[in-house]
């Protein structure tokens, strides 16, 4: 008894310590991050006083924050055509699997998850610059080849959120409006949507992270006169850190923590819901 009490007490202690030693090498980055945004000192990598003077100076950083703007649209752009696209991707595998070329499809919709983003984006620039002499458009690459090719990429990663999320889909609520009368359409819009909408929400944050990560793909298909914040960011980083970028990575760490920290709470109270719909059913 003595044993087992110690054997169990043994892998208690290494389930934390495996914890531990994950959320570690996950977010202690970060904090470092967070802690030297608040470094006087214009070395990053050297400690100074406590100061809040980047915060201040990258409001009046115009080149800074248009590129952020121009981040936030193309990936607010991007991920929302890429939920539209990868919805009815999603619904076209999963509710009609058999039509003709059904298996190419579905494997034509997943193939840019292992292409590599060189690939990708060589294969784009080729498309623009083909678009460009054949139909005259567009005449010149900037922000909206880069939200075309940010949607492109995009659309493949909601098309496997909102897929998994069809398949365990209970299909006789859908089956059952069917037989009161509504027509394809409104049972689409009023039962299916609703119930997926946790997946619609998730695509989209995933959609919306990549576009705003994106570099590789961005410096092709992009001219001189659109400046994402990833590629002003590596351009900086090439002469040294700026200790503006730690205030502005500072701050969208905070955002996006709290809108995912929302968005989990949502879809945590939508979840038990619809468990408990189900259960009364």
């Amino acid at each position: 008894m003595t044993a087992l009490v110690t054997i169990a007490l043994f892998f208690r202690c290494l389930k934390g310590l495996i914890f531990l030693v994950v959320f570690s090498f996950l977010y202690i980055p970060m904090i470092i991050l967070i802690v030297y945004s608040f470094n006087s000192s214009r070395l990053v990598t050297v400690w100074a006083d406590f100061s809040i003077k980047w915060y201040f100076e990258l409001i009046h950083n115009e080149t800074l924050l248009k590129a952020v703007g121009l981040s936030l649209s193309i990936a607010a752009g991007a991920a929302t055509f890429a939920v539209v696209l990868g919805t009815l991707a999603a619904y076209a595998v999963i509710r009609f699997r058999r039509f003709r070329g059904s298996n190419l499809f579905s494997f034509m919709t997943t193939a840019p998850l292992v292409m590599p983003d060189v690939i990708t984006g060589l294969a784009l620039l080729l498309l623009f610059v083909g678009m460009g002499q054949v139909l005259g458009w567009p005449k010149d690459r900037g922000a909206i080849t880069i939200w075309m090719a940010h949607a492109t990429f995009c659309t493949a990663y909601v098309t496997v959120v909102i897929s998994a999320r069809l398949r365990e889909l209970d299909k006789s609520i859908e089956e059952a409006a069917l037989d009161l009368g509504a027509n394809p359409l409104k049972v689409f819009f009023i039962i299916t949507l609703p119930m997926i909408a946790p997946a619609l929400v998730s695509g989209w944050l995933l959609a919306f992270t990549l576009s705003l990560d994106d570099v590789v793909i961005a410096n092709f298909v992009t001219g001189p006169g659109a400046m994402t914040l990833p590629k002003l960011i590596f351009s900086k980083v090439r002469l040294g850190v700026d200790p503006q970028i730690n205030a502005l990575a500072t701050i969208i760490l905070l955002i996006v923590g709290i809108i995912g920290f929302v968005s989990w709470l949502w879809m945590r109270n939508a979840e038990r819901r619809r468990i408990n719909e189900t259960r009364m059913h």
